[in-house]
């Protein structure tokens, strides 16, 4: 079978560089990310407050439309490097969105996920905060001349954030903070061979050559209350909203409206419809189906505030549930 590869990484630390140079390689098409494109870029690293949610919504429709005609095409002939995924793309809305935008954004995206072929090996980059600072100097594209440093710190803390909580997508993750691919022929060679030997290994995890080359496997654990609540962490951490206890508090409660108002709208559809001559339980279950998707993305959110207030609290959730439902057990038997 073909192989999609996709390379993932901070801004300046070189994806679109190697994305290139792995194209002969692997006897690939490139696939590169239209960034210039999006007329809010420069704006948004101007005031990234006031810009995000037009900057974010452009950039998902942009990457959709490229990945769901291009990759498919793409595959049909052979290999394919891309210098960027779509599943990313809701990394950056956690770190610039906030409230009801990012709660329509993460619908939007949700919807135009479920049609996009994730990549068989996703290529993580990553290098020191300095090392990247002086290559995005170097380049220097007019939009990034007025980014702020502190949001390339934000950003990397957001990746580590993501990567922790992915599950489905194999990682291999290179430090390039001391290779230079581009000059370096040795560099491209041990890169070249570190992803042949991820791809060789249906999956499974190999180091690239060099110590800080780190070898990842996604156990299902990472499923568990604790790594999810460690996930939001660094997201909160990376955010500046680390322990931000009433904000939280706040947003819990604003979750709650919101799914007691579907819970509302869910009882009069079904007594509508039972008006309408539909037997009771059927009617419940057709004004269920209709309002599931919203109810499991108000319960999503809810359950994130909840790991959320957890950390606040520097509460294990999920060994205070195990002794919460120990308890429940106890007095009923």
């Amino acid at each position: 079978m073909n192989k999609f590869i996709a390379i993932e990484g901070v801004i300046g630390v070189g994806k679109t560089t190697l994305a290139r140079l792995l194209k002969p390689h692997f006897d690939a098409q490139v696939l590169l990310e239209v960034f210039e494109e999006n007329p809010f870029l420069a704006d948004f690293y101007a005031d990234r407050e006031r810009y995000a949610f037009q900057t974010q919504l452009f950039f998902l429709l942009s990457r959709y439309q490229q990945q769901k005609n291009a990759v498919p095409a793409a595959l049909n002939e052979g290999n394919l490097i891309s210098d960027y995924t779509f599943a990313k793309d809701e990394l950056f809305a956690w770190l610039n969105l906030k409230d009801d935008e990012l709660a329509m954004y993460g619908r939007v995206h949700s919807a135009l996920g479920e049609k996009i072929r994730p990549p068989d090996l996703l290529v993580y980059l990553h290098a020191s905060h300095e090392a990247l600072m002086q290559r995005i100097a170097l380049r220097d594209r007019p939009y990034e001349r007025d980014m702020d440093p502190e949001y390339i710190r934000q950003l990397a803390a957001a990746y580590e954030a993501w990567l922790a909580n992915l599950t489905d997508i194999p990682v291999l993750k290179l430090d390039m903070t001391q290779r230079d691919v581009l000059t370096r022929e040795e560099d491209l060679h041990d890169v070249v061979e570190a992803i042949h030997s991820a791809i060789a290994s249906n999956g499974g995890w190999t180091a690239g050559p060099g110590e800080k080359d780190q070898p990842t496997r996604r156990q299902s654990a990472t499923g568990s209350l604790t790594n999810f609540q460690e996930f939001h962490r660094h997201l909160d951490r990376a955010s500046g909203a680390d322990g931000d206890l009433f904000a939280h508090a706040l947003g819990l409660f604003e979750e709650i409206g919101r799914l007691a108002g579907a819970i509302h709208q869910i009882r009069a559809m079904a007594l509508s419809r039972q008006k309408q001559g539909s037997e009771g339980g059927e009617a419940l279950q057709e004004a269920i189906l209709a309002h599931r998707t919203a109810v499991g993305e108000d319960l999503a959110g809810l359950l994130a505030l909840v790991l959320k207030l957890a950390n606040d609290f520097n509460l294990d959730l999920e060994q205070s549930y195990v002794a919460k439902m120990r308890d429940n057990l106890d007095q009923n038997l």
